[in-house]
C-alpha cells in the first residue's frame, strides 16, 4: 500500500470532500487484478465501518468492475507498475489508475462485432464521470461511481 489516510486527495478535490483515500502500488504479477479488487472491497468496508457510510451492493459491484477494467487496461498497454488510488465521499467512490504509457485511451463506439477493447466503454457506461489526464510521466484515468442506489432513492420519492 502506497498511502492511506483521511484527507483531501493532495489538492485534487476541495478540502474535506474525501472522507478517506488509499493508494496501492500494483506490480503486474499474476493475481494483480484480483488483488486490486480485494483492495477495493477492503477500502469500501473501511468506509462502512469507520465512517458509517451506506455503500449499496450495486456500488460495490461497480467499483470492483471499474477497478478490474482500469487496472487491466493499464497492465495491458503500459510497461511498469500501476498505481491505484481510491477515494470516497458521502456521494461517490473515486477510482484512479496511473500508468507510465503516454498514449491517452479512447472509448470506442459500440460495435457488437468487435472482439475485445470494450473496457473503457464499460467504465464510461457505469460511471458518473470518467476523466483522463496526461501526467509528466504517463497518464491518470479516474472514474467516479455514484454511491446512492438510484432505485432506492426513486422508490423513496413515491
Amino acid at each position: 500500500m502506497a498511502f492511506q489516510g483521511d484527507g483531501d486527495g493532495g489538492g485534487r478535490t476541495p478540502p474535506g470532500s474525501r472522507l478517506i483515500r488509499a493508494g496501492y502500488a500494483l506490480d503486474g504479477a499474476d493475481g494483480c487484478i484480483s488483488q486490486a479488487r480485494h483492495h477495493a472491497l477492503a477500502f469500501l468496508e473501511r468506509a462502512v465501518t469507520d465512517h458509517l457510510l451506506m455503500v449499496p451492493a450495486r456500488a460495490r459491484d461497480l467499483t470492483q468492475l471499474v477497478v478490474s477494467e482500469l487496472v487491466t487496461n493499464a497492465l495491458k498497454y503500459a510497461p511498469g507498475p500501476v498505481l491505484m488510488e481510491l477515494g470516497i465521499t458521502v456521494e461517490r467512490v473515486e477510482v484512479t489508475a496511473w500508468d507510465s504509457a503516454p498514449v491517452m485511451p479512447v472509448a470506442h463506439t459500440a460495435d457488437p462485432d468487435r472482439i475485445g477493447q470494450h473496457g473503457l466503454e464499460i467504465v464510461e457506461a457505469v460511471s458518473e464521470d470518467l476523466a483522463v489526464w496526461q501526467e509528466p510521466v504517463g497518464k491518470r484515468v479516474t472514474a467516479r461511481i455514484t454511491l446512492p442506489d438510484p432505485l432506492v432513492h426513486a422508490g423513496a420519492d413515491s
